[in-house]
């Protein structure tokens, strides 16, 4: 089964990050992602930068992702 630690792992691997935080039950997980690469890109284009980053683990592997993705300095306003 699939861990929120294995998908965690598989974000930071493919994916510039500051931060990183995953949940899950092993089919559905949620995730908050820090990540540079998302400056000056709308919330859909910053979905699809860390869909083409977990590639084909997302057919085969992950059954449903949600995510919250934030530029660093949205982060740092928190």
């Amino acid at each position: 089964m699939l861990t929120p630690e294995t998908v965690k792992s598989y974000i930071k691997d493919s994916l510039a990050c500051d931060h990183v935080e995953v949940i899950g039950d092993g089919q559905h997980f949620e995730a908050v992602i820090v990540s540079p690469e998302f400056r000056n890109k709308n919330r859909v284009q910053q979905h699809q930068v860390v869909y083409r980053a977990l590639g084909d683990r997302m057919r085969e592997e992950i059954h449903a992702l949600s995510m919250r993705t934030l530029t660093p300095e949205q982060w740092a306003e928190q």
